[in-house]
């Protein structure tokens, strides 16, 4: 069985696309897809020659027929073929390093940084890549922040940017209690810290309400 956090990045997948996993790590989420016919045809990839190994026992255990490459993102992969990708379980940084070497072919991103996503949000933004759809899920007492990012254009604010465009009202809650950590070790002197902090927890809270408007 898969988590929540694959079956979620799964649910981003269309039947008509070709899919590589460019950290796959052991290739439960290439196994789901073939398995449940989700998608036209699915690669699998990483950096790791050990996490591969697994891999590619668990793809032959399963008596599925999926190839496999060790690159560093795109860099030792030449398949035209491939028109979306799957980039989950490393931090931004890395993320957009895969990005940047990925080719034209590319034409949808499901992503699921570890870290920063409000700076991966605007970079993907200066990069003329689009957030379609955003969801927060909560696995294993873990909040995953996965994002369908294409090439058509979408208007953001920097709200959008900073706190995204999921409707769980759990996320938006636990970033208010992870704001209100910060702003409880702020010294009363530090106006301005403390203002900043103030600002945006009222701006989570007005995203949960319109969410409980809706």
């Amino acid at each position: 069985m898969i988590n929540l956090k694959l079956k979620t990045i799964a649910s981003f997948v269309s039947p008509e696309d070709i899919v590589i996993d460019t950290c796959c790590d052991h290739a439960y989420l290439a196994i789901y897809l073939k398995q449940n016919h989700l998608c036209k045809e699915v690669y699998a990839s990483d950096i790791n020659i050990h996490a591969l190994e697994v891999a590619r026992k668990n793809i032959t255990s399963s008596k599925l027929n999926i190839t496999t490459y060790l690159s560093d993102g795109f860099k030792s992969i030449n398949n035209s073929d491939i028109d979306t990708t799957v980039i989950a379980g490393v931090g931004a940084n890395t993320v957009l390093d895969i990005i940047d070497s990925a080719p034209q072919s590319i034409k949808k991103y499901i992503i699921s940084s570890n870290n920063n996503w409000d700076e991966l949000r605007f970079s993907l933004y200066q990069r003329g890549l689009y957030i379609q759809e955003e969801k927060a899920v909560l696995d294993k007492g873990k909040f995953y922040v996965i994002m369908l990012v294409t090439k058509d254009y979408v208007k953001e604010n920097k709200l959008s940017l900073k706190y995204g465009k999921s409707n769980n009202q759990e996320y938006y809650l636990y970033l208010i209690k992870k704001e209100q950590e910060v702003l409880a070790k702020i010294p009363r002197n530090k106006f301005m810290k403390r203002l900043n902090h103030k600002r945006n927890i009222y701006y989570l809270r007005k995203i949960i309400k319109r969410i409980s408007d809706c």
